[in-house]
């Protein structure tokens, strides 16, 4: 007999950006990337994956400050970014 395991999915509705659209998204409540915004329902479930990781970890440490001024001025002059934060309050 198979054993499987079942999620309760309660996740919650989110408005991303997808370039300058602006989407609908998932915030996840549970599994691994519990608390972030995905594209898919599914994705709050699937295996992480370490390369990945790894790699993400490594350009932080070294472009960590540039990422940050970069995201905080697309948030601050992007249309569909300001969209995107009136549609999430």
């Amino acid at each position: 007999m198979l054993l499987r395991e079942f999620y309760e999915v309660t996740e919650t509705n989110a408005w991303g950006r997808s370039g300058t659209k602006t989407v609908r998204k998932y915030r996840c409540s549970s599994g691994p990337r519990k608390g972030r915004v995905v594209s898919r329902i599914t994705q709050c479930f699937a295996p992480v994956n370490l390369k990945k990781r790894m790699t993400l970890k490594k350009t932080k440490g070294k472009m960590g400050a540039r990422l940050a001024r970069k995201a905080k001025k697309t948030k601050r002059i992007n249309p569909a970014s300001k969209r995107v934060q009136k549609l999430n309050k």
